[in-house]
Parts: structure tokens; sequence; C-alpha cells
């Protein structure tokens, strides 16, 4: 028997493919049921699954290198005249790895929040040693657009990282809507703040504790929850009407539409009215 046990020790090739093997169906298994505990309970267990499996890695390198140490040490030593060559082909992994770090110690973002990357916006679904995947979010609509990003992680270290993640339940939506300079819009701005007020109305309480939250926690002012309108003109003379709103992501979308809506309904009314005025024969 320890003969047996001697001659399997030996056999490093079969003690590395066990080992990780073994590592792997822990991992599986772990997985599997940090998923299904997390769905009975309805809870967001992303985060805890992708550090499971960011550890379980790292204990599966502690093994290979323990293993390997004395072969890696005596390769090292007959490629040192190319240690250089090796370093300059290996630079971009390298840097991923120390990316890895570097988000680990700094925790910019966790699973689930929403970040922006230059022009990539998405919602992180994992991270590893080498890069971090974002389902991409269209910015404007604040919907999946279905397309995956996948982002090196030396990129996080020398890139501005945007944590939006408070846009997953409420937005401050900013929109424009632009007319010509035939109607005074004024005439009809408070009306059309009475309406963009009411529809926000059965969201209103909830926004007022989230927009406060934010508040105390960045602390900085965020526009809201009342709506905010203001007029300007652009480039050609035409009338420009800028309208925030402090909503639910998910409506943001819908409220604009509603707003718009209304806004064209009172920008006729007053066009139409006008031109009666002036079609009225003179006495």
């Amino acid at each position: 028997m320890q003969d047996l046990i001697a001659l399997f020790l030996d056999h490093k090739i079969v003690i590395t493919v066990a080992s990780v093997f073994s590592i792997f169906v822990v991992k599986t298994v772990l997985v599997k049921w940090v998923r299904s505990f997390a769905k009975s309970k309805g809870k967001d267990k992303r985060d805890f699954v992708n550090n499971i499996k960011n550890f379980l890695n790292f204990i599966i390198l502690v093994v290979l290198l323990g293993l390997w140490a004395g072969e890696l040490q005596n390769f090292a030593l007959s490629i040192a005249a190319f240690s250089v060559a090796i370093v300059l082909a290996t630079r971009e992994f390298i840097q991923c790895v120390i990316g890895f770090f570097y988000l680990i110690s700094t925790r910019p973002f966790r699973i689930g929040d929403w970040i922006q990357v230059e022009n990539a916006v998405g919602e992180v679904a994992a991270t590893d040693w080498i890069k971090s995947t974002l389902l991409e979010v269209d910015p404007h609509t604040y919907e999946y657009t279905g397309q995956t990003l996948f982002i090196p992680n030396n990129k996080l270290i020398t890139l501005p990282i945007k944590n939006l993640n408070f846009h997953k339940r409420y937005v401050s939506h900013r929109f424009e809507i632009a007319r010509d300079h035939s109607v005074n819009v004024h005439a009809f701005l408070d009306q059309l703040y009475d309406t963009a007020l009411g529809y926000c109305e059965d969201f209103y309480d909830v926004a007022v504790r989230y927009n406060q939250m934010l508040e105390r926690r960045l602390e900085v002012h965020i526009a809201g929850p009342e709506p905010l309108l203001e007029v300007k003109t652009n480039d050609i003379g035409g009338t420009v009407v800028t309208i925030t709103i402090f909503c639910p992501t998910e409506r943001a979308i819908e409220l604009e539409q509603k707003i718009t809506k209304a806004f064209m309904q009172m920008w006729y009314e007053k066009f139409a009215a006008q031109m009666t005025t002036q079609d009225k024969p003179i006495n």
C-alpha cells in the first residue's frame, strides 16, 4: 500500500489532474448550490458566486505552483537568456493579472453594478484574472442590448470607471423637445410642469426617499424628484425645452413619450389659437 502511495506521489501529472478535477467538481457543486439557494430566497448572489470561482481558481494556481515549483525553477534558469523576451511577450497578460488584484483591492464595482468604461456601458456579469464581462446596456433607453462586452482588466487601471449602479432603480432622465419660435412655450410651461408632476405622482414618495439616500451617500445635490423644465434656443433660432425627471429606470422612456405627447398637444393648441386670432377680420 505504501509503495502504491509513493508511486502515486511520484506521478505529478496524475496528482495534478486529480487535484484540478477535484477542485473543479467542488466549484461546480458550490456554485449550483449557491445559485439554487439564492433563487429560492429571491436574492442576487452573483457577486458571491464570482468570488467563489476566483478563490477556487486561485487554489488551483497555488496547487500547480506547489507541485511544479522545482520544474518551473529549472525551466526558468534554463531560459534566463530569454526572460526579457518572455516578459515583453506576456506583458499584456501580466498587466491583466495586476488589474485583477487592483479590482479586488479597490472594489470600484461589484457584480450586478452598472458601469461605464469609455463608451462601453453595461452590467458587470463576471470578473476573472484576465477580463471583466459586461452585459451591454443602452445608456439612452436603459435596456439590455443583448450583446456581451469583454474588457481586459489592464484597461480598468488606465481608464476611468463610472459606477452607474443607482441608475438600475432610478435615473435622472433628461430629454429635449425642439419646436420653431412661432409659439411662446412660456405660455403653457406651468401647465406642462403640472402634467409632468402628475405622471410622477404614483412613485413620488419612493423617489423622494431614494433621492435623499443618494444625496447622503454621494454628498451632492441630485435634481428631483420634481420635474425640472428649462427653455433655451438652438443655433437656428428654434425653441428647445429641456425636461429632467427623476423616475424609475424602466419607466423613463414611457414617461418621456407621455410628456412629449402632452407638450405637442399644448403647443398645437396655442398655435391654432394664434392662427384663429390672426384670421379674424379687423372691424
